[in-house]
């Protein structure tokens, strides 16, 4: 939220946030911006773990990826340079708030002139896959085998 402020929603109901989308326009300029604005104090309020990382905690494995964080733009995601994000908790599933959000999202990144966008997820999620597929995202790349696949999904934009 605070790298793209102006992709940032959050969905609420009486019981408080049970979701969100997020975005960034450039891809490429998001990531430059996260190594050299976003981790920087990071990395200086959390040492990187030393010793044995079989042993180390949930904590000190995220304090890791703040040292050693994973990137991954290649090129097959060129055409597609926003890249996004979107959770609902369980309680907001089912209802339309995921469509919804995702249309509210994708009319910003055009309005700002993105020609497509791009996305991750786990290649075990099939609901996910149906819910993004009838959004008109197509497979980019895949990456990773058996349940630890990733699949790259992308959506130009007009």
């Amino acid at each position: 939220m605070r790298l793209e402020p102006r992709f940032a929603f959050v969905l609420a109901s009486g019981r408080g946030v049970c979701g969100y989308a997020l975005a960034a326009l450039d891809s490429e300029r998001f990531y430059e911006n996260f190594r050299t604005q976003w981790l920087p104090p990071l990395r200086a309020a959390h040492a990187e773990p030393t010793g044995d990382p079989a042993r180390w905690t949930p904590t000190q494995k995220i304090y890791y990826e703040f040292h050693h964080p994973r990137i991954y733009f290649p090129a097959s995601l060129r055409n597609c340079p926003s890249h996004l994000h979107i959770d609902l908790l369980p309680r907001a599933q089912g209802h339309g708030w995921g469509t919804r959000m995702m249309w509210v999202l994708l009319a910003a990144l055009t309005a700002a002139g993105s020609p497509g966008v791009h996305l991750a997820m786990s290649a075990r999620n099939i609901r996910a896959a149906r819910f993004y597929r009838k959004l008109g995202f197509v497979e980019l790349e895949r990456t990773g085998t058996g349940d630890a696949s990733t699949i790259y999904l992308g959506r130009t934009l007009s």
